[in-house]
C-alpha cells in the first residue's frame, strides 16, 4: 500500500512539477524590471497616439499594481489622464471620459486578467506546498533518491512541453494569442481600439516577447531541476 501511495505520489510530482516552474517564470515577469527590458528593447513599436517610453513605464507600473495587489477596479478607474493629454480623438464620448485612462471595456478586462493573476498565484503556492510536503514524506520515509529523480522528471516534461509551445509562438503567435484569451476569458471582452490605453500600452509585440521571456525562465529552469536531481538516482 506504501509503495502505491509513494508512486500516486512521484506521479503528481512529475505533473506539479511544470505547473509550478511555469508560473514561477509568470511571477518573475510580474515585476518592473521586465517593463523596463521589453519598452527599451530596440524597435518595439513607438505608441502613435504619442505616449513616450517614460509614460509607457510609469502608467504599466500602475497597471501592474493593481494586478498584484488587493485593490478594487477603481484604483484604475481614478486614473486620468495628466493635464495636457488625453484619449485619442474618437475613443471618448464626453470630455470627462477623454481624461479618463481607461474607458469601462478596459476596466472590466483588467478586472478578469486580475482574477486570473490571482488564481495563478494561488495555485503556485498551492503546488509548492504540496511539493514540500512530498518532499518531507520522502524524506521521513527513506525514499528521497526516488523524489528527486521525479523532480529531475518534472524537468524534463517542463523542457519539452515548452519547448512545443514556443514553437507554436514563433511560428503562428496571432493563433496562440487567440486561443489563450479563448481560454481564460469570455468572448468578446478582450478585444479594443487601437487607441485603448491597453493596446498603447501592451501591443501584440509586448504580448509576444513575454510569451516568450516566460517560455525561456520556464527552459532555464526545467534544465536545472534536470541536471540537479537527475544524478541522485544514479548513485
Amino acid at each position: 500500500m506504501s509503495q502505491s501511495l509513494q508512486g500516486i505520489a512521484r506521479g503528481f510530482v512529475i505533473i506539479l512539477v511544470p505547473i509550478v516552474l511555469v508560473l514561477a517564470a509568470v511571477r518573475a515577469v510580474l515585476n518592473p524590471w521586465f517593463l523596463e527590458f521589453e519598452y527599451r528593447t530596440p524597435n518595439f513599436p513607438p505608441d502613435s497616439f504619442g505616449f513616450t517610453v517614460e509614460d509607457r513605464l510609469r502608467y504599466s507600473r500602475v497597471a501592474l499594481d493593481y494586478l498584484l495587489n488587493e485593490e478594487d477596479i477603481s484604483f484604475l478607474g481614478e486614473q486620468r489622464f495628466p493635464d495636457g493629454q488625453q484619449a485619442p480623438p474618437g475613443s471618448c464620448a464626453t470630455m470627462e471620459d477623454c481624461t479618463r485612462m481607461y474607458n469601462e471595456r478596459e476596466l472590466q478586462h483588467m478586472l478578469d486578467v486580475k482574477a486570473v493573476v490571482q488564481a495563478s498565484l494561488k495555485v503556485w503556492y498551492g503546488a509548492m506546498v504540496l511539493m514540500l510536503v512530498i518532499g518531507v514524506w520522502a524524506w521521513r520515509g527513506d525514499w528521497m533518491d526516488d523524489y528527486c529523480w521525479t523532480l529531475a522528471r518534472g524537468g524534463l516534461l517542463t523542457l519539452i512541453l515548452i519547448f512545443a509551445v514556443l514553437l507554436l509562438v514563433l511560428a503562428a503567435f496571432g493563433i496562440f494569442f487567440v486561443a489563450f484569451h479563448q481560454i481564460f476569458f469570455e468572448a468578446g471582452t478582450w478585444t479594443f481600439l487601437w487607441s485603448d490605453t491597453l493596446i498603447r500600452l501592451f501591443p501584440e509585440r509586448f504580448w509576444r516577447d513575454t510569451f516568450l521571456v516566460v517560455g525561456g525562465l520556464s527552459i532555464l529552469l526545467g534544465m536545472l531541476f534536470w541536471g540537479t536531481f537527475q544524478p541522485r538516482r544514479q548513485r
